[in-house]
C-alpha cells in the first residue's frame, strides 16, 4: 500500500498566507493588480497570463515561489526586493515533491510556479512546466516530440500509445493540462496557428486519456475536465485560425460537450463563444448569431461584463453577415456598454486577449462586412494602433484588416502601404487567415497598380512562400 510508505514529514499541511504579497496589492482589486502585472510585464518583454484568480492563489499560499517570469516582472514591479521579501518561498525549499529512489537519475528540471497539497496516495514527478511546454510547441518534430517534452500529459500519452493503462490523474497532470493552455495562447498571440495546429493534437490526445483514466480527487477531475475542455477550444482555434474549419467545429463540439457533460457554465459559454465566431467565418451567419445568443443566456449569471462584452461582438458580427444593419449596431452598442463597466474579478482567464484593440478590431470587421469601409478603415487602424506591440500576430490581423478596407474604400495607395507593414510581420507569424485577407486586397489593388506603391506591394505580396 503507497500510504504506508509515506512518512510523517510528508504529510499534507495546509498552505501558509501570503500575507506580505497582500499588503503590496494595498486599495486595489485583484483584478487591477493582475493587470498591473501584465502591464509591469510588457515593460520588461515579459507576457504572464496573470489574472484575479492566479493572484488570490498567491495570497492563499497555494503558489509557495513563482516560475521564472512571474519572479523577474515581480521583482521589477518591486526594485530592491527579494522574492522572500515578497512573501515567497526560497526556490531551493520547494524543488521536490518526493525523494527519488535509488537507481533513479537526476535530471535538470526547476519547481512548479503552483504547489498544490497532494494527496498521500499521489506521487510524481516534479517539473517546471512552462520551459517544458515551451519546448513542446517551440522545437521541430512531430507529435510524438511534444508529446514526450510535455512531463505528465507526455507519460500519458506514451501509455496510451503502447496499450498500458493510464494512471489516475492528480494535481500535477491537472498543472500541466492548464498550463498547456496558457502556452498555446501565447505563442498563438505571437507567431499565428499555422506552426501549431499540429504539435498542440498529442497534447489534447493525452488530456483526454487522462479524463478516462479517472482522478484521485474530485477538485482533480474537475479540474481535468475544465482543463481538457480549455485545451479542446485553444486546438480549435489554432485549426479555425488555420483555414481547418471542420476540424475546428470538430473540437469545439467536443469541448461544449465536455462543458454539458459537467455543468461548467463558463466552459459552455467559451465554446458557444468560439462556434459564433466559426460560424460568421465559415458564412453561416444565422449559426453565428444563434450560438452567441445562447453563449450570452449562459454567461449572464457568471457576471463578467467584459465576457457580455465579447459576446455581442460575436451576436454582431452575425448579424453583419446577415445584412442586417439594425441588429448589427444595437449589438455593437451592447458590447460597447458592457466594456465600459470595466473589468471584474469574474473575466476569465482566456479573455486577457480582450481589450480595447480587440474591440475596435472586431467592430472593424462587422463595418466591413456590411460594406462601410470608411467606418471599418477608422476603426481598424485604432485597432493596429491599441495593439500591444508583443502580439505580433493581432497587429498583423488589424493592419491586414485595414490594408482591405482602405484598398476596397477608394484609396489604394494607403491600401497598399499597410499591406507591406503586414508583408514585413509575416516572417513572424504564420497564419492563414492573414495570408487570405492579403490575397484578397491583392485582387482589389490588381487593377490600381500603377498608383503608388501599389506595385511594390504587388511584387512583394506576388514573391511571398505560400504555406501548404
Amino acid at each position: 500500500m503507497a500510504s504506508s510508505m509515506v512518512t510523517s514529514s510528508q504529510s499534507p499541511t495546509p498552505p501558509r498566507p501570503n500575507l506580505a504579497f497582500r499588503r503590496l496589492r494595498g486599495q486595489r482589486s485583484p483584478a487591477e493588480f493582475a493587470a498591473a502585472v501584465r502591464r509591469a510585464a510588457r515593460e520588461i518583454g515579459e507576457s504572464v497570463s496573470c489574472d484575479a484568480r492566479y493572484v488570490g492563489r498567491v495570497e492563499a499560499g497555494e503558489i509557495r515561489c513563482p516560475n521564472y517570469a512571474y519572479e523577474r516582472v515581480f521583482l521589477h514591479m518591486f526594485p530592491g526586493r527579494t522574492l522572500t521579501d515578497l512573501g515567497f518561498a526560497s526556490r531551493a525549499s520547494v524543488r521536490g515533491r518526493r525523494p527519488r529512489t535509488t537507481g533513479e537519475t537526476p535530471e535538470a528540471y526547476e519547481p512548479y510556479d503552483t504547489q498544490d497539497t497532494q494527496d498521500p496516495d499521489e506521487t510524481y514527478d516534479n517539473y517546471e512546466e512552462s520551459d517544458v511546454l515551451r519546448r513542446a510547441f517551440m522545437t521541430g518534430g512531430g507529435a510524438t516530440v511534444a508529446a514526450a517534452s510535455l512531463g505528465p500529459l507526455g507519460l500519458a500519452l506514451d501509455a496510451e500509445a503502447a496499450g498500458r493503462p493510464v494512471r489516475r490523474a492528480g494535481a500535477g497532470e491537472a498543472s500541466a493540462l492548464e498550463e498547456a493552455v496558457r502556452r498555446i495562447r501565447l505563442l498563438d498571440d505571437r507567431h499565428g496557428a499555422d506552426g501549431l495546429y499540429q504539435r498542440a493534437a498529442a497534447p489534447l490526445r493525452a488530456a483526454y486519456a487522462l479524463l478516462d483514466a479517472g482522478a484521485t480527487r474530485q477538485t482533480t477531475a474537475d479540474r481535468l475536465h475544465s482543463g481538457a475542455g480549455e485545451l479542446a477550444i485553444s486546438v480549435g482555434w489554432l485549426a479555425h485560425d488555420s483555414g481547418r474549419f471542420d476540424d475546428a467545429r470538430s473540437h469545439y463540439a467536443e469541448a461544449l460537450a465536455t462543458a454539458r457533460v459537467t455543468g461548467d457554465d463558463a466552459l459552455e459559454a467559451h465554446a458557444f463563444c468560439n462556434t459564433a465566431f466559426l460560424a460568421r467565418d465559415a458564412g453561416r451567419p444565422r449559426e453565428a448569431v444563434r450560438a452567441a445568443q445562447a453563449a450570452q443566456r449562459v454567461a449572464r449569471p457568471l457576471g463578467s461584463p467584459r465576457l457580455m462584452s465579447l459576446l455581442a461582438l460575436r451576436e454582431a458580427g452575425g448579424w453583419a453577415g446577415l445584412a442586417d444593419r439594425t441588429g448589427c449596431e444595437q449589438a455593437l452598442a451592447r458590447a460597447q456598454a458592457f466594456f465600459e463597466r470595466g473589468l471584474s474579478d469574474a473575466d476569465p482567464e482566456w479573455m486577457s486577449f480582450y481589450g480595447e484593440a480587440e474591440l475596435e478590431g472586431l467592430e472593424a470587421q462587422c463595418w466591413s462586412t456590411l460594406g462601410d469601409w470608411r467606418r471599418a478603415a477608422r476603426h481598424a487602424r485604432r485597432a493596429a494602433h491599441l495593439q500591444d506591440p508583443h502580439f505580433t500576430r493581432n497587429i498583423a490581423l488589424y493592419t491586414a484588416e485595414l490594408a482591405d478596407d482602405l484598398a476596397r474604400g477608394g484609396h489604394p495607395d494607403e491600401g497598399a502601404a499597410a499591406g507591406l507593414r503586414v508583408l514585413e510581420l509575416l516572417g513572424e507569424v504564420q497564419s492563414s487567415r492573414i495570408q487570405t485577407m492579403l490575397a484578397a486586397t491583392a485582387r482589389v489593388l490588381l487593377p490600381h497598380r500603377r498608383a503608388s506603391g501599389v506595385s511594390a506591394f504587388l511584387e512583394r505580396h506576388a514573391s511571398m512562400p505560400r504555406t501548404a
